[in-house]
């Protein structure tokens, strides 16, 4: 435990000091170049490697990333499980040009929010209540018709593993809206890297890009079947995880759902 509390600290403190100087860099590059520049991505996605190279080496999360053949030609959604920030660099690199969604706030931050609207974010704004969502799905179509991936995750805000799923409306009309495939992603980073938890555990993230949702199902109809998809395969993911053996240790909680996951799983089968 105190071993990798120490690793995870030097994990952290890299992190932060790599993130700070290439937000710089980038913010600035924003404000001097408005227009989209090829240079700004390259350091983007070399940010998101070299986080994933930290994580393996400094604190033993190894990363695995399968299903890149589902990704379809042109503009598409992306509607991942969020379980921890494992999730944004282990998806990043495999987009053309991705447009996360990111609260309106971020986008505020100098030089870290330069750099996010630079590179396509979609600004949510939830103080403006009802209109937050239209004018979400308004850049959310601007940039599909740049060509950009639309990366959403459905829930909100990231969740533990195995707790009972929460998805908001707002995938359901970005897909009516905007009218093209959705990838639904599983992962299981959460058995790692926790939405609290200032330790990192060492093993394999994973995350597996899914079939594509084609446009043009009833709103009920994708909603089951995008939340079936994901966390059906969640599931299964974590517990192979765990059926393989974690370092970490597991609450009583966390045990309990695994026991509840066995047991359904078991009646499945």
């Amino acid at each position: 435990m105190i071993v990798q509390a120490v690793r995870s600290t030097l994990f952290y403190l890299a992190f932060f000091v790599h993130t700070f100087f290439l937000a710089l860099l980038v913010g600035t590059m924003a404000k001097l170049m408005p227009t989209r520049r090829k240079s700004g991505w390259a350091i983007v996605r070399y940010w998101s490697v070299a986080t994933l190279f930290l994580l393996r080496w400094l604190v033993g999360i190894r990363s695995e990333v399968t299903g890149m053949t589902n990704l379809p030609e042109g503009a598409y959604i992306v509607a991942a499980k969020h379980q921890s920030d494992w999730d944004i660099f282990a998806i990043l690199p495999h987009m053309g040009q991705p447009a996360f969604i990111a609260k309106k706030e971020l986008l505020a931050i100098p030089f870290f929010g330069w750099a996010a609207a630079w590179m396509n974010a979609v600004p949510v704004d939830r103080k403006r209540g009802r209109d937050a969502v239209p004018l979400m799905l308004a850049s959310a179509q601007e940039a599909v018709d740049r060509g950009c991936e639309v990366i959403i995750y459905p829930e909100g805000t990231r969740r533990a593993p195995l707790e009972a799923p929460a998805y908001r409306s707002g995938i359901i009309r970005m897909y009516v809206a905007l009218g093209v495939p959705v990838v639904p992603v599983a992962l299981t980073s959460g058995l790692y890297w926790g939405r609290n938890s200032p330790v990192l555990w060492p093993g394999k993230a994973r995350a597996r890009f899914l079939p594509p949702i084609a446009p043009g199902l009833a709103p009920a109809e994708f909603e089951e079947r995008l939340i079936a998809a994901i966390e059906g395969e969640t599931d299964r993911m974590i517990l192979e995880d765990v059926q393989a053996g974690l370092a970490r240790p597991i609450s009583p909680r966390l045990r309990a759902r695994i026991a509840e996951l066995e047991a359904r799983m078991g009646q499945a089968s």
